[in-house]
């Protein structure tokens, strides 16, 4: 459920819609309009779309909120980082620069694009709407002077501007109060080391330098993330003290709060939509399989990952279409790896199932849920007897403990693992065998794309759950011998009957 709480913490009720001024008097309506920039940003795109139908969201007015803050000082330096088509560079590059004149004439504003063409018409509809009489009507003060109204600029006759200017252009000699920094690379040139290079190179050397007073201007980046090692991504390693940062997924992925003004909240749980009303799951499901988990997972997720992999490269896991037959050469190994605690607000318990035959593993199976104990108790039991799994790895910790226990009772063939070393380290030793072309992946699976996700972005990406289960699963050393009922009988008196059977209950390691 998506809610909005009051900051006292006393009322928590389900969000329906932000404040609308559809049915106040028209000097109450002119009022909201000129002091919430939520409200001003609907009345600019009924102006510049009239014919379209405002969807309001509440992202919007998270986006505002702290637009707001910049505009009172409050925040110098705000990151924006939200899917395409979210109403963005409406908000940002349109509204916000009209507003912030409206509000103080002399405010010296500049907005930078990836190219001057897209930097210009975000500038002209800004134009637009400040010549409309309803704007002057609100902001009396603010006029367009004569003297200076191009495409790259004009200004106010109160010396106040809007410069419009590409991420290379040429800003020699002018300054700003706050530079607005919107999309500052095409999805395509992300691709290119140089070209994201170009850009750094580009904020570094010329936009910090043209704040005019550089205790109290502001820059404002707002753009969907494209790499791991785009501007935002190289900001926030390099300086992540000093940004603040509003990170809009489409796909909510943890529990988080987040201030929309006016002392509200709205909250956010795992797997809550950013805008169900106008892209609901489906159609976010089919923009995933038309471009792709990568791309969907930096432009919708904002969550880029490598594209060549990182500690597992993309090209080292072989493919197949139909897994071996399940002969007597073969295994069928699951791996577990349990939440501390069950349900929605923890982390996700997660079981692979792998066919092992002759050196190589075939990863059959991917569970992963958030889930309480009795759903995840009868899950395991329904997956080991569904692959019928001749061993079943469970990490001893958190509710793996009482799983195995419970597992063992119901005659399976499970082993408790101690987890060594760090998780990183872990994964770390088993990545020889992706290398090696031991492990195979399925063409294709419901699963695949998110299991892709978090292997190829591993150590950096959000989750390592299903990590923890790959690399336990391929640290079990498989037997190199057989048994007979003769050697079993014979162990189990030499050790005086006190191992349970080390074959008919899993199989064991020397």
């Amino acid at each position: 459920m998506q809610r909005t709480t009051k900051r006292s913490n006393k009322k928590v009720a389900a969000m329906k819609k932000p404040r609308t001024t559809m049915q106040a008097s028209p000097r109450l309506r002119d009022a909201i309009t000129r002091t919430d920039l939520a409200s001003f940003n609907r009345k600019v795109f009924q102006t510049l779309a009239p014919s379209a139908t405002y969807q309001d969201n509440w992202h919007i007015h998270a986006i505002a909120h702290h637009l707001e803050l910049v505009r009172q000082q409050k925040i110098r330096r705000l990151i924006v980082t939200v899917p395409p088509r979210s109403m963005k560079s409406l908000l940002c590059s349109i509204s916000f620069p009209a507003w912030l004149l409206g509000h103080d004439p002399s405010k010296r504003v500049i907005g930078v694009s990836y190219s001057s063409e897209l930097a210009i018409n975000l500038s002209n509809d800004t134009r637009k709407i400040i010549g409309t009489s309803w704007y002057r009507e609100l902001f009396r003060d603010t006029k367009l002077s004569r003297d200076k109204n191009s495409e790259a600029e004009y200004q106010t006759t109160r010396m106040g501007f809007r410069i419009a200017t590409s991420i290379e252009g040429t800003l020699t000699g002018r300054g700003g109060d706050i530079i607005i920094i919107d999309d500052p690379m095409k999805p395509i040139d992300a691709l290119s080391d140089i070209k994201r290079e170009r850009v750094h190179n580009a904020f570094v050397n010329t936009i910090l330098s043209r704040l005019d007073h550089k205790l109290t201007g502001a820059i404002i980046i707002v753009m969907q993330r494209l790499h791991e090692d785009d501007l935002v991504g190289r900001l926030l390693r390099d300086q992540p003290e000093e940004w603040s940062v509003l990170n809009l997924p489409a796909i909510a992925e943890h529990e988080e709060k987040i201030e929309i003004g006016n002392g509200r909240y709205h909250v956010r749980r795992v797997g809550d939509l950013l805008h169900a009303e106008r892209e609901p799951r489906s159609i976010l499901d089919s923009y995933r399989a038309q471009m792709g988990s990568d791309v969907f997972a930096a432009q919708y997720q904002q969550s880029p990952v490598p594209r060549e992999g990182a500690m597992i490269k993309r090209t080292w896991p072989r493919r197949y279409r139909v897994p071996p037959t399940l002969d007597a050469s073969a295994t069928v190994i699951q791996s577990w790896d349990t939440a501390a605690k069950g349900g929605s607000r923890s982390n996700y318990s997660v079981c692979t199932t792998w066919l092992y035959d002759n050196k190589r593993y075939y990863l059959l199976d991917v569970y992963r849920e958030q889930v309480g104990w009795p759903t995840l108790k009868r899950q395991a039991i329904a997956m080991a007897k569904l692959h019928n799994a001749k061993v079943i790895l469970v990490e001893d910790a958190g509710t793996g403990d009482a799983l195995a226990k419970e597992m063992q009772n119901q005659g399976l063939p499970v082993i408790a693992v101690k987890p060594e070393l760090d998780k990183q380290t872990r994964m770390s030793i088993q990545s020889a065998k992706f290398e090696s072309g031991q492990i195979f992946l399925p063409n294709e699976a419901s699963w695949l794309a998110d299991f892709e996700s978090e292997l190829f972005s591993f150590p950096s990406g959000r989750y390592d759950d299903q990590i923890d289960s790959v690399s336990q699963a391929l640290a079990y050393e498989m037997p190199t011998y057989e048994w007979t009922d003769e050697a079993v009988a014979g162990f189990e008196r030499l050790v005086g009957g006190l191992l349970f059977d080390p074959i008919r209950s899993c199989p064991m390691v020397w």
